[in-house]
Protein backbone atom coordinates (compact mmCIF):
# COMPACT_ATOMS: atom_id res chain seq x y z
CA UNK A 1 0.00 0.00 0.00
CA UNK A 2 0.88 3.25 -1.21
CA UNK A 3 0.79 6.09 1.82
CA UNK A 4 0.18 9.64 0.32
CA UNK A 5 1.85 12.28 2.59
CA UNK A 6 -0.05 13.19 5.57
CA UNK A 7 0.39 14.59 9.07
CA UNK A 8 1.24 11.59 11.19
CA UNK A 9 1.17 11.15 15.44
CA UNK A 10 2.22 8.22 17.80
CA UNK A 11 4.92 6.24 16.00
CA UNK A 12 4.85 2.82 18.63
CA UNK A 13 7.19 -0.34 19.05
CA UNK A 14 5.41 -3.49 19.66
CA UNK A 15 5.05 -3.87 23.85
CA UNK A 16 5.61 -7.74 22.67
CA UNK A 17 7.44 -7.83 19.37
CA UNK A 18 10.16 -5.38 18.63
CA UNK A 19 9.90 -5.99 14.92
CA UNK A 20 6.59 -4.67 14.99
CA UNK A 21 6.17 -0.93 14.01
CA UNK A 22 2.61 1.34 14.85
CA UNK A 23 2.26 4.78 13.11
CA UNK A 24 -1.15 6.72 13.10
CA UNK A 25 -2.25 9.16 10.20
CA UNK A 26 -5.93 8.88 9.29
CA UNK A 27 -5.94 5.24 9.49
CA UNK A 28 -3.11 3.09 11.93
CA UNK A 29 -0.71 1.43 10.43
CA UNK A 30 1.95 -1.76 10.84
CA UNK A 31 5.44 -2.44 9.78
CA UNK A 32 7.30 -5.48 9.93
CA UNK A 33 10.08 -4.59 8.15
CA UNK A 34 11.60 -1.41 9.89
CA UNK A 35 9.16 0.60 7.76
CA UNK A 36 10.04 -0.41 4.22
CA UNK A 37 6.42 -1.09 3.76
CA UNK A 38 3.29 -0.52 5.75
CA UNK A 39 -0.19 -2.39 6.00
CA UNK A 40 -2.97 -0.39 7.19
CA UNK A 41 -4.54 -1.99 10.22
CA UNK A 42 -7.93 -0.20 10.53
CA UNK A 43 -10.64 1.75 8.52
CA UNK A 44 -10.55 5.81 8.86
CA UNK A 45 -11.36 6.12 12.76
CA UNK A 46 -11.79 9.63 13.21
CA UNK A 47 -14.93 11.77 12.78
CA UNK A 48 -13.86 13.64 8.96
CA UNK A 49 -16.16 16.26 10.17
CA UNK A 50 -16.10 17.99 7.06
CA UNK A 51 -16.34 21.16 8.83
CA UNK A 52 -12.64 20.61 10.65
CA UNK A 53 -11.26 19.20 7.20
CA UNK A 54 -11.01 22.61 5.85
CA UNK A 55 -7.75 25.04 5.34
CA UNK A 56 -7.36 26.77 8.10
CA UNK A 57 -5.89 30.63 8.30
CA UNK A 58 -6.07 33.66 5.95
CA UNK A 59 -6.94 35.75 4.32
CA UNK A 60 -3.47 37.09 3.39
CA UNK A 61 -2.01 33.48 3.90
CA UNK A 62 -2.46 29.90 5.36
CA UNK A 63 -1.33 28.33 8.41
CA UNK A 64 -1.34 24.41 7.14
CA UNK A 65 1.81 22.87 8.92
CA UNK A 66 0.10 20.21 9.59
CA UNK A 67 -0.38 20.54 13.16
CA UNK A 68 -4.22 22.22 12.22
CA UNK A 69 -5.14 18.89 10.01
CA UNK A 70 -8.11 17.02 11.87
CA UNK A 71 -9.12 13.62 11.30
CA UNK A 72 -6.06 12.11 12.43
CA UNK A 73 -5.36 9.56 15.07
CA UNK A 74 -3.71 11.24 17.74
CA UNK A 75 -2.96 8.71 20.81
CA UNK A 76 -2.41 4.91 20.01
CA UNK A 77 -0.70 2.43 22.45
CA UNK A 78 -1.18 -1.42 23.10
CA UNK A 79 -2.09 -3.44 25.97
CA UNK A 80 1.06 -4.70 27.58
CA UNK A 81 -0.49 -7.48 28.98
CA UNK A 82 -2.08 -9.11 26.32
CA UNK A 83 -0.65 -9.12 22.78
CA UNK A 84 -3.23 -7.10 19.93
CA UNK A 85 -5.61 -5.16 22.57
CA UNK A 86 -4.72 -2.12 20.43
CA UNK A 87 -6.39 1.34 21.92
CA UNK A 88 -6.59 4.58 19.54
CA UNK A 89 -7.52 7.85 20.34
CA UNK A 90 -8.45 10.81 17.50
CA UNK A 91 -7.99 14.14 17.42
CA UNK A 92 -11.96 14.70 17.39
CA UNK A 93 -13.07 12.92 20.02
CA UNK A 94 -13.06 9.13 18.97
CA UNK A 95 -12.03 6.20 21.33
CA UNK A 96 -11.24 2.86 19.32
CA UNK A 97 -10.64 -0.82 20.86
CA UNK A 98 -9.46 -4.04 18.95
CA UNK A 99 -8.56 -6.89 20.53
CA UNK A 100 -7.34 -8.69 17.72
CA UNK A 101 -4.31 -6.76 16.18
CA UNK A 102 -6.87 -4.60 14.56
CA UNK A 103 -8.74 -7.52 12.43
CA UNK A 104 -11.89 -5.85 14.30
CA UNK A 105 -12.24 -2.52 15.34
CA UNK A 106 -14.99 -1.23 18.01
CA UNK A 107 -16.13 2.17 18.81
CA UNK A 108 -15.53 2.22 22.94
CA UNK A 109 -15.59 6.27 23.02
CA UNK A 110 -16.82 7.95 26.53
CA UNK A 111 -20.06 9.41 26.44
CA UNK A 112 -19.25 12.31 27.91
CA UNK A 113 -15.89 12.76 26.34
CA UNK A 114 -17.52 15.16 24.32
CA UNK A 115 -17.61 16.05 20.54
CA UNK A 116 -14.05 16.62 19.18
CA UNK A 117 -12.34 16.63 21.87
CA UNK A 118 -8.64 15.53 21.43
CA UNK A 119 -8.05 12.43 22.95
CA UNK A 120 -4.36 13.33 24.19
CA UNK A 121 -2.83 10.39 25.46
CA UNK A 122 -4.26 6.50 26.16
CA UNK A 123 -2.69 4.28 28.93
CA UNK A 124 -3.36 0.91 29.09
CA UNK A 125 -3.10 -0.95 32.27
CA UNK A 126 0.21 -2.94 33.26
CA UNK A 127 -2.16 -5.29 35.31
CA UNK A 128 -4.82 -5.98 33.58
CA UNK A 129 -6.11 -5.93 30.03
CA UNK A 130 -9.53 -4.67 30.11
CA UNK A 131 -8.02 -1.27 32.13
CA UNK A 132 -6.89 1.58 30.54
CA UNK A 133 -6.54 5.36 31.06
CA UNK A 134 -7.46 7.98 29.16
CA UNK A 135 -6.68 11.81 28.71
CA UNK A 136 -8.37 14.01 26.66
CA UNK A 137 -8.54 17.90 26.33
CA UNK A 138 -11.09 20.65 24.88
CA UNK A 139 -9.16 24.29 25.45
CA UNK A 140 -9.13 24.29 21.86
CA UNK A 141 -13.01 25.13 21.80
CA UNK A 142 -12.55 27.47 24.77
CA UNK A 143 -13.60 24.53 27.49
CA UNK A 144 -10.23 23.55 30.29
CA UNK A 145 -11.93 21.35 32.25
CA UNK A 146 -9.38 18.29 32.95
CA UNK A 147 -10.66 14.98 31.05
CA UNK A 148 -9.44 12.07 32.55
CA UNK A 149 -10.95 8.09 32.03
CA UNK A 150 -10.78 4.77 33.43
CA UNK A 151 -12.11 1.32 32.04
CA UNK A 152 -11.90 -2.13 33.70
CA UNK A 153 -13.75 -3.76 31.00
CA UNK A 154 -12.58 -3.17 27.34
CA UNK A 155 -14.29 0.36 26.76
CA UNK A 156 -18.03 -0.79 27.78
CA UNK A 157 -17.85 1.43 30.61
CA UNK A 158 -16.18 4.83 31.68
CA UNK A 159 -15.51 6.08 34.82
CA UNK A 160 -14.48 10.32 35.00
CA UNK A 161 -11.43 10.59 37.73
CA UNK A 162 -10.64 13.93 37.61
CA UNK A 163 -11.28 14.70 41.78
CA UNK A 164 -8.42 16.90 43.42
CA UNK A 165 -7.46 18.23 40.12
CA UNK A 166 -7.80 22.16 39.50
CA UNK A 167 -10.58 22.72 37.43
CA UNK A 168 -8.66 24.76 34.83
CA UNK A 169 -5.86 22.06 34.37
CA UNK A 170 -6.70 20.59 31.62
CA UNK A 171 -4.76 16.99 30.80
CA UNK A 172 -2.63 16.28 28.48
CA UNK A 173 -1.53 12.46 29.94
CA UNK A 174 -1.54 10.24 32.02
CA UNK A 175 0.73 7.22 33.33
CA UNK A 176 0.22 4.20 35.41
CA UNK A 177 2.97 2.97 37.38
CA UNK A 178 4.19 -0.85 36.49
CA UNK A 179 5.15 -2.23 39.50
CA UNK A 180 2.47 -0.58 42.15
CA UNK A 181 -0.93 -1.31 41.00
CA UNK A 182 -3.13 2.00 41.55
CA UNK A 183 0.00 4.89 41.32
CA UNK A 184 -1.22 6.76 38.03
CA UNK A 185 0.41 9.82 37.11
CA UNK A 186 -0.88 13.12 35.20
CA UNK A 187 0.54 15.32 33.01
CA UNK A 188 -2.00 18.80 33.01
CA UNK A 189 -1.68 22.09 31.36
CA UNK A 190 -0.19 23.26 34.59
CA UNK A 191 2.02 20.61 36.19
CA UNK A 192 1.95 16.59 37.34
CA UNK A 193 -0.72 15.17 39.85
CA UNK A 194 -0.08 11.98 41.31
CA UNK A 195 -3.14 9.58 42.45
CA UNK A 196 -2.60 6.22 45.07
CA UNK A 197 -6.38 4.78 44.65
CA UNK A 198 -6.33 4.16 40.76
CA UNK A 199 -7.85 7.99 40.10
CA UNK A 200 -10.16 8.15 42.91
CA UNK A 201 -8.32 11.58 44.00
CA UNK A 202 -5.36 13.23 43.16
CA UNK A 203 -3.02 15.26 44.92
CA UNK A 204 -0.19 17.82 43.41
CA UNK A 205 3.46 16.87 42.63
CA UNK A 206 4.64 20.09 42.05
CA UNK A 207 7.20 20.46 44.26
CA UNK A 208 9.96 22.58 42.11
CA UNK A 209 8.40 22.20 39.09
CA UNK A 210 7.55 24.98 36.97
CA UNK A 211 3.72 25.73 36.11
CA UNK A 212 4.17 24.79 32.87
CA UNK A 213 2.67 21.95 30.33
CA UNK A 214 3.69 18.92 31.35
CA UNK A 215 2.80 16.85 27.37
CA UNK A 216 3.58 13.68 28.53
CA UNK A 217 5.31 11.71 31.52
CA UNK A 218 7.67 8.28 31.34
CA UNK A 219 8.67 5.93 33.99
CA UNK A 220 12.41 4.29 33.68
CA UNK A 221 12.85 2.36 36.41
CA UNK A 222 11.92 4.03 39.59
CA UNK A 223 12.64 7.50 37.92
CA UNK A 224 9.42 9.60 36.91
CA UNK A 225 10.54 11.82 33.98
CA UNK A 226 8.24 14.28 32.89
CA UNK A 227 8.56 16.35 29.00
CA UNK A 228 7.09 20.08 29.41
CA UNK A 229 6.87 22.56 26.87
CA UNK A 230 9.33 25.21 27.04
CA UNK A 231 10.86 24.01 29.84
CA UNK A 232 12.57 20.84 29.11
CA UNK A 233 12.97 17.69 30.59
CA UNK A 234 12.61 17.18 34.26
CA UNK A 235 13.37 13.82 36.14
CA UNK A 236 11.93 13.07 39.81
CA UNK A 237 14.54 10.52 41.07
CA UNK A 238 13.47 7.33 42.58
CA UNK A 239 9.77 7.33 43.75
CA UNK A 240 10.22 4.55 45.17
CA UNK A 241 8.76 5.93 48.40
CA UNK A 242 5.50 6.80 46.43
CA UNK A 243 5.30 3.15 45.62
CA UNK A 244 5.47 2.11 49.18
CA UNK A 245 3.42 5.28 50.89
CA UNK A 246 0.60 4.29 52.47
CA UNK A 247 -1.99 5.70 55.26
CA UNK A 248 -0.33 3.32 57.40
CA UNK A 249 3.29 4.14 56.92
CA UNK A 250 1.95 8.02 57.19
CA UNK A 251 0.56 7.29 60.73
CA UNK A 252 3.78 6.02 61.62
CA UNK A 253 6.12 8.57 63.92
CA UNK A 254 8.81 7.80 61.76
CA UNK A 255 9.32 4.86 58.69
CA UNK A 256 12.22 3.63 56.38
CA UNK A 257 10.89 2.86 52.81
CA UNK A 258 12.74 -0.36 51.19
CA UNK A 259 15.96 1.21 49.25
CA UNK A 260 15.98 0.21 44.73
CA UNK A 261 18.65 -1.68 43.69
CA UNK A 262 21.79 0.30 43.27
CA UNK A 263 24.34 0.69 40.17
CA UNK A 264 27.54 0.69 41.83
CA UNK A 265 29.01 3.68 39.33
CA UNK A 266 30.22 6.82 40.02
CA UNK A 267 27.87 9.57 40.01
CA UNK A 268 30.26 12.76 40.39
CA UNK A 269 29.90 14.10 37.01
CA UNK A 270 33.95 15.29 36.78
CA UNK A 271 35.05 18.53 36.36
CA UNK A 272 32.91 20.35 34.42
CA UNK A 273 30.10 19.36 36.67
CA UNK A 274 31.42 21.06 39.36
CA UNK A 275 32.44 24.12 36.78
CA UNK A 276 28.59 24.53 36.08
CA UNK A 277 28.16 24.10 40.30
CA UNK A 278 30.36 26.91 41.07
CA UNK A 279 29.29 29.53 38.62
CA UNK A 280 25.37 28.93 38.63
CA UNK A 281 25.30 25.82 36.57
CA UNK A 282 23.19 28.22 33.63
CA UNK A 283 21.54 25.85 31.22
CA UNK A 284 23.15 23.03 32.36
CA UNK A 285 21.09 20.16 34.07
CA UNK A 286 22.59 18.36 37.41
CA UNK A 287 22.95 14.51 38.18
CA UNK A 288 20.92 12.27 40.05
CA UNK A 289 21.53 12.77 44.25
CA UNK A 290 23.86 10.18 44.25
CA UNK A 291 24.19 6.06 43.33
CA UNK A 292 22.62 5.33 46.73
CA UNK A 293 19.45 7.70 47.85
CA UNK A 294 17.67 6.37 51.12
CA UNK A 295 14.08 7.86 51.38
CA UNK A 296 12.00 8.00 55.00
CA UNK A 297 8.89 9.61 56.42
CA UNK A 298 8.70 11.66 59.63
CA UNK A 299 5.51 12.89 61.33
CA UNK A 300 7.32 15.69 63.11
CA UNK A 301 10.31 17.86 61.92
CA UNK A 302 13.55 18.64 64.13
CA UNK A 303 13.87 15.21 65.26
CA UNK A 304 17.77 13.92 65.59
CA UNK A 305 17.44 11.42 62.86
CA UNK A 306 20.97 9.22 62.10
CA UNK A 307 21.78 6.76 59.00
CA UNK A 308 23.91 4.16 59.31
CA UNK A 309 25.10 1.79 56.33
CA UNK A 310 26.33 -1.61 57.28
CA UNK A 311 28.03 -4.03 55.29
CA UNK A 312 26.88 -7.70 54.68
CA UNK A 313 29.10 -8.92 58.03
CA UNK A 314 26.98 -6.11 59.76
CA UNK A 315 29.92 -3.66 60.26
CA UNK A 316 29.34 0.15 60.20
CA UNK A 317 30.02 1.50 57.01
CA UNK A 318 29.02 5.04 57.36
CA UNK A 319 27.18 7.17 59.85
CA UNK A 320 25.04 10.09 59.21
CA UNK A 321 23.38 12.62 61.12
CA UNK A 322 20.95 15.42 61.47
CA UNK A 323 23.08 17.34 63.78
CA UNK A 324 24.68 20.10 62.34
CA UNK A 325 28.61 19.63 61.66
CA UNK A 326 30.97 21.25 64.51
CA UNK A 327 33.36 22.92 61.57
CA UNK A 328 30.21 23.88 59.79
CA UNK A 329 28.62 25.27 62.52
CA UNK A 330 31.37 27.52 63.32
CA UNK A 331 31.82 29.11 59.74
CA UNK A 332 27.92 30.10 60.14
CA UNK A 333 28.42 32.25 63.15
CA UNK A 334 31.75 33.44 62.51
CA UNK A 335 29.64 34.47 58.83
CA UNK A 336 26.56 35.21 60.43
CA UNK A 337 25.15 38.51 58.38
CA UNK A 338 27.54 38.60 56.06
CA UNK A 339 26.82 38.34 52.38
CA UNK A 340 27.99 34.92 50.74
CA UNK A 341 31.69 34.55 49.69
CA UNK A 342 32.27 33.79 46.51
CA UNK A 343 33.52 30.47 45.29
CA UNK A 344 36.95 29.12 46.51
CA UNK A 345 38.78 26.74 44.34
CA UNK A 346 42.22 26.44 46.50
CA UNK A 347 39.22 25.55 49.76
CA UNK A 348 37.08 23.49 47.55
CA UNK A 349 40.02 21.15 46.74
CA UNK A 350 41.97 21.10 49.56
CA UNK A 351 39.75 20.84 52.59
CA UNK A 352 37.27 17.33 53.18
CA UNK A 353 34.05 18.02 52.11
CA UNK A 354 31.75 18.82 55.09
CA UNK A 355 30.04 15.76 55.58
CA UNK A 356 26.24 15.70 54.32
CA UNK A 357 23.49 15.85 57.07
CA UNK A 358 20.39 13.72 57.23
CA UNK A 359 17.53 16.18 56.39
CA UNK A 360 14.80 15.78 58.94
CA UNK A 361 11.54 17.73 58.13
CA UNK A 362 7.91 16.50 58.45
CA UNK A 363 7.08 14.35 55.93
CA UNK A 364 9.55 12.25 53.05
CA UNK A 365 13.27 13.26 53.36
CA UNK A 366 15.76 11.83 51.16
CA UNK A 367 19.22 10.78 51.54
CA UNK A 368 21.89 10.09 49.33
CA UNK A 369 24.71 7.68 49.67
CA UNK A 370 27.82 7.97 47.55
CA UNK A 371 28.96 4.13 48.14
CA UNK A 372 32.32 5.26 49.52
CA UNK A 373 33.91 4.08 52.39
CA UNK A 374 34.81 7.07 54.95
CA UNK A 375 37.87 9.32 53.41
CA UNK A 376 41.27 8.80 55.02
CA UNK A 377 42.62 11.41 57.75
CA UNK A 378 43.41 15.18 56.82
CA UNK A 379 44.70 18.12 58.63
CA UNK A 380 44.24 22.03 58.28
CA UNK A 381 46.23 22.94 55.55
CA UNK A 382 46.61 20.39 53.84
CA UNK A 383 47.26 20.29 50.06
CA UNK A 384 47.95 17.56 47.15
CA UNK A 385 48.64 17.21 44.15
CA UNK A 386 46.75 14.21 41.52
CA UNK A 387 45.52 12.51 45.18
CA UNK A 388 42.68 13.40 47.70
CA UNK A 389 41.87 11.18 50.66
CA UNK A 390 38.02 9.43 49.20
CA UNK A 391 37.53 6.30 50.37
CA UNK A 392 37.19 3.63 48.12
CA UNK A 393 33.51 2.81 46.77
CA UNK A 394 31.68 -0.14 48.29
CA UNK A 395 31.80 -3.36 46.38
CA UNK A 396 29.17 -5.03 45.50
CA UNK A 397 26.28 -7.19 47.56
CA UNK A 398 24.02 -6.83 50.01
CA UNK A 399 24.06 -4.22 52.38
CA UNK A 400 21.72 -2.68 55.29
CA UNK A 401 20.61 0.98 55.92
CA UNK A 402 19.55 1.83 59.37
CA UNK A 403 17.23 4.36 60.21
CA UNK A 404 17.43 5.42 63.88
CA UNK A 405 14.47 8.26 65.23
CA UNK A 406 13.65 8.95 68.95
CA UNK A 407 11.60 6.17 69.75
CA UNK A 408 12.08 4.07 66.39
CA UNK A 409 14.55 2.05 64.24
CA UNK A 410 14.12 0.48 61.51
CA UNK A 411 16.48 -2.03 59.05
CA UNK A 412 16.46 -2.70 55.31
CA UNK A 413 18.56 -4.19 52.95
CA UNK A 414 19.80 -3.74 49.47
CA UNK A 415 21.81 -4.29 46.93
CA UNK A 416 24.74 -3.04 45.22
CA UNK A 417 24.97 -4.63 42.12
CA UNK A 418 28.33 -4.09 40.01
CA UNK A 419 27.93 -1.90 36.96
CA UNK A 420 27.21 -4.04 33.91
CA UNK A 421 29.59 -1.98 31.28
CA UNK A 422 32.25 -2.94 33.77
CA UNK A 423 34.52 -6.00 32.10
CA UNK A 424 35.57 -7.04 35.61
CA UNK A 425 34.53 -9.93 38.11
CA UNK A 426 33.57 -9.71 41.25
CA UNK A 427 36.97 -11.30 42.98
CA UNK A 428 38.79 -8.26 40.85
CA UNK A 429 36.78 -5.50 42.40
CA UNK A 430 37.48 -7.02 45.80
CA UNK A 431 41.14 -7.43 45.50
CA UNK A 432 40.92 -3.35 44.14
CA UNK A 433 38.84 -2.82 46.96
CA UNK A 434 41.04 -4.19 49.62
CA UNK A 435 44.01 -2.47 48.10
CA UNK A 436 42.51 0.99 48.58
CA UNK A 437 41.56 0.47 51.65
CA UNK A 438 45.39 -0.39 52.98
CA UNK A 439 45.89 2.33 50.34
CA UNK A 440 43.60 5.06 53.05
CA UNK A 441 44.67 3.89 56.12
CA UNK A 442 48.27 3.87 55.40
CA UNK A 443 46.92 7.96 53.93
CA UNK A 444 45.73 8.22 57.37
CA UNK A 445 48.52 6.35 58.87
CA UNK A 446 50.93 9.43 57.23
CA UNK A 447 48.59 11.97 58.07
CA UNK A 448 48.31 11.11 61.40
CA UNK A 449 51.97 11.68 62.24
CA UNK A 450 51.71 15.21 60.44
CA UNK A 451 49.15 15.75 63.00
CA UNK A 452 51.09 14.05 65.75
CA UNK A 453 54.04 16.31 65.52
CA UNK A 454 51.87 19.68 65.01
CA UNK A 455 50.38 18.49 68.29
CA UNK A 456 53.55 18.00 70.05
CA UNK A 457 54.74 21.64 68.61
CA UNK A 458 51.22 23.25 69.62
CA UNK A 459 51.74 21.85 73.43
CA UNK A 460 55.65 22.45 73.34
CA UNK A 461 54.60 26.18 72.56
CA UNK A 462 52.11 26.23 75.08
CA UNK A 463 54.52 25.22 77.88
CA UNK A 464 57.87 26.91 77.48
CA UNK A 465 56.91 30.55 78.18
CA UNK A 466 54.98 29.18 81.40
CA UNK A 467 58.28 28.37 82.81
CA UNK A 468 60.75 29.75 85.10
CA UNK A 469 63.65 29.36 86.81
CA UNK A 470 67.08 27.14 86.18
CA UNK A 471 64.39 23.84 84.36
CA UNK A 472 63.29 26.65 81.68
CA UNK A 473 66.56 26.23 80.00
CA UNK A 474 66.85 22.54 80.19
CA UNK A 475 63.50 22.42 79.09
CA UNK A 476 63.82 24.81 75.64
CA UNK A 477 66.84 22.90 75.00
CA UNK A 478 65.25 19.70 75.30
CA UNK A 479 62.34 20.13 73.73
CA UNK A 480 64.05 21.96 70.82
CA UNK A 481 66.20 19.05 70.39
CA UNK A 482 63.04 17.27 69.99
CA UNK A 483 60.97 19.22 67.85
CA UNK A 484 63.98 19.78 65.32
CA UNK A 485 63.79 15.98 65.04
CA UNK A 486 59.88 15.73 65.07
CA UNK A 487 60.13 18.49 62.31
CA UNK A 488 62.63 16.59 60.32
CA UNK A 489 60.17 13.22 60.14
CA UNK A 490 57.08 16.00 59.34
CA UNK A 491 58.80 17.23 56.40
CA UNK A 492 60.08 13.60 55.15
CA UNK A 493 56.09 12.73 55.31
CA UNK A 494 54.65 16.27 53.93
CA UNK A 495 55.79 18.86 51.49
CA UNK A 496 55.77 21.61 54.61
CA UNK A 497 56.23 24.75 51.88
CA UNK A 498 53.14 23.76 49.92
CA UNK A 499 50.46 27.33 50.77
CA UNK A 500 49.05 26.94 47.59
CA UNK A 501 47.34 24.90 45.29
CA UNK A 502 50.53 25.86 42.37
CA UNK A 503 53.14 24.58 44.84
CA UNK A 504 53.44 21.11 44.23
CA UNK A 505 54.38 22.34 40.98
CA UNK A 506 57.77 23.84 42.52
CA UNK A 507 58.30 21.53 45.44
CA UNK A 508 58.33 17.78 45.14
CA UNK A 509 55.74 15.77 46.60
CA UNK A 510 55.94 13.59 49.47
CA UNK A 511 55.23 10.44 51.12
CA UNK A 512 51.55 11.33 52.04
CA UNK A 513 51.02 12.54 48.81
CA UNK A 514 52.84 9.64 46.84
CA UNK A 515 50.83 7.22 48.97
CA UNK A 516 47.23 8.83 48.44
CA UNK A 517 48.47 9.51 44.18
CA UNK A 518 48.82 6.25 44.30
CA UNK A 519 45.45 5.24 45.35
CA UNK A 520 44.19 7.81 42.53
CA UNK A 521 45.45 5.72 40.46
CA UNK A 522 44.52 1.92 41.73
CA UNK A 523 41.27 3.42 41.58
CA UNK A 524 40.60 5.28 38.36
CA UNK A 525 38.35 1.98 36.76
CA UNK A 526 37.22 -0.65 37.36
CA UNK A 527 40.15 -3.53 37.15
CA UNK A 528 41.95 -5.48 39.50
CA UNK A 529 45.22 -3.64 40.53
CA UNK A 530 48.82 -4.31 38.95
CA UNK A 531 51.95 -5.69 40.22
CA UNK A 532 53.46 -2.68 40.05
CA UNK A 533 51.00 -1.19 42.07
CA UNK A 534 51.05 -3.51 44.70
CA UNK A 535 55.05 -3.61 45.02
CA UNK A 536 54.69 0.82 44.79
CA UNK A 537 52.20 0.84 48.07
CA UNK A 538 54.73 -1.84 49.45
CA UNK A 539 57.81 0.35 48.76
CA UNK A 540 55.57 3.49 49.99
CA UNK A 541 54.95 1.70 53.09
CA UNK A 542 58.43 0.80 54.09
CA UNK A 543 59.36 4.53 53.65
CA UNK A 544 56.90 5.44 56.17
CA UNK A 545 57.39 3.15 58.64
CA UNK A 546 61.31 4.36 58.95
CA UNK A 547 59.51 7.84 59.19
CA UNK A 548 56.67 6.56 61.77
CA UNK A 549 59.23 4.89 63.60
CA UNK A 550 61.97 7.93 63.59
CA UNK A 551 58.75 9.75 65.08
CA UNK A 552 57.86 7.04 67.71
CA UNK A 553 62.13 7.02 69.03
CA UNK A 554 61.81 10.61 69.37
CA UNK A 555 58.85 11.00 71.68
CA UNK A 556 60.34 7.72 73.73
CA UNK A 557 63.91 10.02 74.26
CA UNK A 558 62.29 12.72 75.15
CA UNK A 559 59.28 12.88 76.72
CA UNK A 560 60.14 11.14 79.83
CA UNK A 561 62.82 13.96 81.31
CA UNK A 562 60.21 16.51 79.68
CA UNK A 563 57.42 15.77 81.68
CA UNK A 564 59.46 15.39 84.62
CA UNK A 565 60.67 18.85 84.27
CA UNK A 566 57.06 19.87 83.89
CA UNK A 567 55.49 17.92 87.08
CA UNK A 568 58.58 19.82 88.96
CA UNK A 569 57.04 22.85 87.52
CA UNK A 570 53.15 22.11 87.94
CA UNK A 571 52.60 22.27 84.61
CA UNK A 572 50.58 19.68 82.35
CA UNK A 573 52.69 16.76 80.42
CA UNK A 574 53.13 16.51 77.04
CA UNK A 575 50.85 13.69 75.92
CA UNK A 576 51.30 12.53 72.20
CA UNK A 577 48.16 12.94 70.20
CA UNK A 578 47.00 12.91 66.98
CA UNK A 579 44.30 15.42 67.76
CA UNK A 580 44.51 18.22 65.37
CA UNK A 581 44.98 21.63 66.74
CA UNK A 582 42.92 24.51 64.79
CA UNK A 583 44.47 27.75 63.67
CA UNK A 584 42.02 30.62 64.28
CA UNK A 585 42.45 34.38 62.81
CA UNK A 586 43.47 35.53 59.07
CA UNK A 587 42.58 32.22 56.45
CA UNK A 588 45.06 29.94 55.59
CA UNK A 589 45.73 28.90 51.89
CA UNK A 590 45.31 25.90 51.71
Amino acid sequence: IKVRFQWTYPIVFSRHDPKVLYVGGSRLFRSTDEGESWTAVSPELARRAPETMEASGGPITKDQTGVETYAVIFAFDESPVTKGVLWVGTDDGLLWLSRNAGASWENVTPRSVGEFSRVSAIEPSHFDAGTAYVAANRYQLGDKQPLLFKTTDYGKSWTKITTGIAPDHFLRVVREDPTRRGLLFAGTERGVYVSYDDGLGWKSLQKNLPHVPVHDLRIKDADLIAATHGRSFWILDNISALRQLTPQVVAKPAHLFTPERVMRSDWGGGFFALLAMLTGGAGAGTNPPGPALFQYQLASPNQVVTLDILDGAGKTVAHFTSDADPDTFADSVANFGKPPAPPDFEELFSRAPRPPRVPNKAGINSFAWDLRYPQAVRFEGMIFWAAGTNGPIAPPGTYTVRLSAPGVTESKSFVVAKDPRADVTDADIRAQFDLLIAIRDKTSEANNAVRMVRNMREQVGDRAPRFSGASAQEFRKLSGEMIGQLSGHEEAVYQVRNQSMEDPLNFPVKLNNQIASLGETVGSGNFRPTKQAREAFSSLSVDLAKQTAGVKKSLDSYLPRLNELLKAAGLPPLVPSTDEVKKHGPKVAM
